[in-house]
């Protein structure tokens, strides 16, 4: 069901920790591009007629006994290849250079010099300019046919080119923000040496989605599972435009919902709503907290969640007559951090990522946004004619509270953080920070401590608040949100809030910490 689309750019993982952020780049630049892991055969890379093919970094010695490799045809091909950081040192050892363990370690910000610069990478760029270092090893030798572009003070060879070849080679990491003119190196490369003309839109991605979807499903059936979050909501849209009244929309409550957001749901989707849907509300509240009854594993927390989820909705379609499609909001972090598709260790196992048990009765799983990053699918969200408010709102992750509250799972523990976060997104709003901070909540810490309130000691429950500024949920910084608001949240949730007497505010990045908690 992946609609085709006449440029591509292929990033080969090798397990580096902005494998995203390079596709993510890539795509900014106007230009499709997916995550391909550097165990995917060459027939398959070639059959996808890419225009460029990006390596990216990873944890691995290219010199060492089982060091992920690269076969030297991938460079023979008359495709472009651009290296990052080990997939620079990686061209270089295949192609007969020599890398070594560095004298000295490159880490953090580091001013490069540009040796060249009429080289396609550096063209209308300045002669040095701050990059993202971040080696243990650098290139001693460079292989045959191989020109040395740029240098640094402890790297002789910052970065490399083989013009004839179209073959080029970076230590440093032009993908983040902390290099100056990165994004202008990769669109140097995608436009100059790769010869895109940037054609990828979202309005083109959702009518050619609306019609290759159109031609799979036919008069088939279709079941939507709709949270109500931007995802499913974008994904509900977009199958009605493409399958009609053979689409129904199943909203489960299961109980690990917002405050008050089940009614919200129903509001919008149901009928009495903009959209001409068949739409189904099931309360499964009860039954998802006795199934999650003394649990603490995380991600056994996820699997119940995700497994009960496609037992109701076996159950609905039994109900409804015969069901030939799942439709499902998955996204491509969802994609990638469940360990599909590139080297990710797997961040988080998820139940809208995987494929359906062996004896679920639908023929397939339907994920028409799986190839989208969060904004994108706003974009199509807002091409579709949804309102911004909808779309625009911050993501809620498919289980939901589950995994906002550390520990085993309570009907009480539940309330517990929805109130304490109603109350923390009443006070972001007062402060009009609930549209600039990118994503914000409360979570149910499992430390309990010692407290007085009143004239009583208390023994009850920590809350965290969490709130964080990002562009593409790949990365987050913490926002910094004015000690007065967070302080009124507070002493609204220790007075408000039952079983709650401490309330921290998390400032951890990611990385190293998630955006959630579990």
């Amino acid at each position: 069901m992946k609609p085709q689309f006449s440029e591509k750019i292929i990033v080969i993982d090798y397990g580096g920790q902005y494998n995203q952020l390079v596709a993510r780049r890539v795509r900014e630049c106007g230009v499709y591009c997916e995550i391909e892991s550097y165990r995917t055969p060459l027939d398959v890379i070639r059959s996808g007629k890419p225009k460029g093919i990006i390596l990216t970094g990873g944890p691995d010695s290219v010199y060492k006994e089982g060091a992920a490799g690269a076969p030297e045809e991938l460079f023979g091909m008359g495709i472009p290849v651009l290296g990052l950081c080990y997939g620079a040192q990686l061209m270089m050892h295949v192609l007969g250079g020599r890398v070594e363990r560095a004298p000295e370690r490159e880490y953090g910000k580091t001013q490069v010099v540009i040796d060249m610069p009429h080289s396609p990478l550096y063209e209308g760029l300045p002669a040095s300019m701050t990059c993202w270092m971040s080696h243990n090893d650098y290139i001693s030798r460079p292989a045959p046919g191989f020109e040395i572009t740029a240098h640094t003070g402890n790297c002789p060879a910052a970065s490399l080119a083989c013009v004839e070849k179209k073959l080029y080679a970076v230590q440093y990491h032009p993908e983040v923000l902390h290099t100056e003119y990165g994004k202008e190196i990769l669109s140097n490369f995608v436009y100059r040496v790769c010869g895109c003309s940037g054609t990828w839109r979202m309005d083109d991605f959702a009518e050619a989605q609306i019609q290759s979807i159109r031609e799979k499903v036919g008069n088939g059936k279709v079941l939507c599972a709709l949270s109500g979050g931007v995802d499913s909501s974008v994904a509900a849209v977009l199958l009605s435009k493409a399958a009609g009244k053979n689409l129904t929309c199943v909203f489960v409550d299961h109980g690990l919902l917002r405050k008050g957001e089940g009614d919200l749901v129903e509001s919008v989707f149901g009928p009495e709503g903009p959209y001409d849907l068949n739409f189904i509300r099931v309360n499964a509240q009860d039954r998802f907290y006795i199934r999650l009854a003394g649990e603490t594993d995380p991600e056994r927390k996820r699997k119940i969640i995700g497994e009960e989820f496609i037992r109701v909705f076996e159950e609905v379609a039994c109900r409804i007559g015969s069901v030939d499609y799942l439709v499902q909001g998955t996204i491509y972090p969802d994609v990638v951090e469940s360990g599909l598709g590139g080297e990710s260790a797997v961040i988080k196992s998820h139940h809208n990522v995987g494929g359906l048990p062996e004896h679920v009765n639908f023929k397939e799983i339907l994920e028409p946004l799986r190839d989208l990053f969060k904004d994108e699918v706003r974009k199509v969200g807002l091409h579709l004619g949804i309102p911004e408010e909808l779309v625009m709102r911050q993501p809620f992750p498919g289980p939901g509270l589950g995994i906002r509250i550390i520990g085993d799972i309570t009907a009480q523990k539940v309330k517990m953080v929805q109130d304490a976060d109603a109350i923390f997104r009443e006070e972001m709003k007062k402060a009009g920070l609930d549209r600039t901070a990118n994503q914000f909540f409360a979570a149910l810490t499992n430390v309990r401590s010692v407290g007085v309130m009143g004239d009583e000691r208390t023994y009850d429950y920590a809350v965290a608040l969490r709130s964080v500024d990002t562009v593409d949920f790949m990365t987050a910084e913490v926002t910094e949100i004015p000690y007065t608001v967070l302080k009124t949240a507070m002493t609204r949730i220790v007075n408000e809030v039952e079983h709650v007497n401490r309330v921290f505010y998390d400032i951890t990045s990611k990385p190293p910490g998630t955006i959630e908690y579990e």
